[in-house]
């Protein structure tokens, strides 16, 4: 029984011990830390282009209605599958009423279709085409992920040397031996695309009117934020 109460008794004390040494560490006080962030950024030529056409009837009967709408994206789909470089998606299909004093004097049916490629010339002349029988909701330009990749490990290698740089003038500046990195993140921005703004039924225009494209560029940037410890 004693040797057990004396078991108990130190196990109490290492464990008091232990506490303590961790509390301890808890409350050092770190002192000559500074936390920087630098920024390294880049333009880059919009690569993607994406629009949505998209065939909306309205009328008295769903099921004509539905009809004519499957027709219209049918044949789109027809038309764009001829070219292996436009990926396509048909997008959600809808149909609603139409009400006039709280009462439903019709019905609205509307489906569309989204169109990506990185070759703007041909997805141009094929809007034009596809203008015979659908209307452009909207276009819009991106970076592609590979472009966007490919320029952010450039920027990331840049971020971090500038960050050397700025710890090291911090050095230099307070006359210290050198620094240790405490805690550092990285993060990259951009590539959100380029929305052009485009009234529901404006480019139904003349078929075969090629909507003139301007794809733009954006910036990406990457930021490197941390804290470092003065030596």
């Amino acid at each position: 029984m004693k040797n057990i109460l004396l078991s108990f008794f130190a196990l109490l004390f290492f464990s008091s011990t232990l506490l303590q040494t961790a509390r301890a560490d808890d409350n050092d006080i770190h002192y000559d830390r500074v936390r920087l962030s630098v920024t390294a950024s880049a333009k880059l030529d919009n690569d993607i282009m994406v629009a949505i056409v998209y065939a909306e009837e309205e009328g008295s009967q769903v099921s004509t209605l539905s009809s004519i709408v499957n027709q219209k994206i049918r044949h789109g789909l027809d038309l764009v599958k001829k070219y292996p470089a436009i990926k396509h998606q048909t997008n959600a299909y809808s149909s609603s009423p139409i009400y006039n004093d709280n009462k439903i004097k019709g019905w609205r049916v509307r489906q569309s279709l989204r169109l990506e490629s990185s070759d703007m010339g041909l997805m141009s002349e094929v809007l034009g085409k596809l203008q015979r029988h659908l209307a452009l909701q909207s276009m819009s330009f991106t970076v592609s992920p590979q472009s966007k990749n490919k320029q952010d490990e450039q920027l990331i290698d840049e971020a971090l040397e500038a960050f050397d740089q700025r710890a090291t003038q911090v050095v230099k500046k307070l006359s210290r031996k050198g620094y240790k990195i405490i805690d550092i993140n990285i993060a990259t921005a951009g590539s959100r695309g380029v929305r052009p703004s485009y009234q529901m039924r404006a480019m139904a225009m003349e078929a075969d009117a090629a909507p003139a494209i301007s794809a733009g560029e954006q910036t990406v940037s990457v930021t490197v934020s941390g804290s470092i410890e003065l030596e």
